[in-house]
């Protein structure tokens, strides 16, 4: 491959070497552990310790490996949720990318789970990683901008609503979010940057969630909240 440097001086042209991108994250990504959960590629298919549940996300499948630390906070904080005693009969996945968090709950409750995005492309991508971990139909999938999708409103109220977008969609899903979680439901939300985070909480108040706990991981603080019964 040929690289072009331009600048004020006249542009040098310099070799460099073929690389296959895939398979180098591939070696870089190692395998994320989250409480019960172990989220790996089929690279590490090998690794999966018993007694784990695995969730399979390819390098090549963007949108969420379990390697950022909005991803990681969810799952943390859903496996504190199961480890407390909490059960779930109904859980939304709200902008579910690969849809590991909505296949973490499929994996650990018999709750009917539902996964929404707004990309039509991480729909695909969501129903393409349940077919690789052999759980085909065991999560409805769906393309919305938050909760406006008649499966969304069918399967609701929630137990349970995984979001992990960016701030300005959390604040304004909020009444939303209230809408559609059953009363002492928990909501888990990330994608917020730390210095975020107390304006989330006070926004989601308003709407009569409390919270439960905040966890910061590097730059970003996953949420979890529960609506006041």
């Amino acid at each position: 491959m040929l690289a072009a440097t331009f600048g004020a001086r006249p542009f040098a042209v310099s070799e460099v070497p073929e690389t296959d991108w895939v398979a180098h994250v591939r070696r870089e990504l190692a395998p994320v552990e989250a409480g019960r959960f172990f989220v790996y590629g089929t690279h590490d298919a090998d690794k999966l310790p018993e007694g784990r549940v695995g969730l399979l996300i390819d390098a090549a499948m963007a949108f969420g490996t379990g390697h950022h630390g909005t991803t990681l906070g969810c799952l943390r904080a859903f496996d504190q949720l199961l480890d407390a005693g909490q059960t779930f009969d109904a859980v939304a996945d709200i902008g579910c990318g690969t849809a590991v968090l909505a296949m973490a709950a499929a994996r650990t409750t018999t709750a009917k789970v539902i996964a929404s995005d707004i990309d039509p492309v991480a729909v695909d991508v969501a129903e393409a990683n349940l077919a690789a971990n052999g759980m085909a139909g065991a999560v409805s999938c769906v393309v919305a901008a938050g909760f406006d999708a008649p499966d969304l409103a069918e399967a609701g109220p929630y137990d349970l609503i995984f979001a992990n977008i960016l701030k300005g969609p959390l604040i304004m899903l909020a009444p939303d979010m209230a809408a559609n979680i059953k009363p002492a439901g928990h909501v888990i939300l990330s994608g917020i940057l730390n210095e975020q985070a107390d304006e989330v909480i006070a926004v989601y108040a308003r709407s009569g969630f409390n919270l439960v706990q905040r966890q910061e991981i590097v730059d970003w603080t996953t949420l979890t909240l529960r609506q006041e019964p």
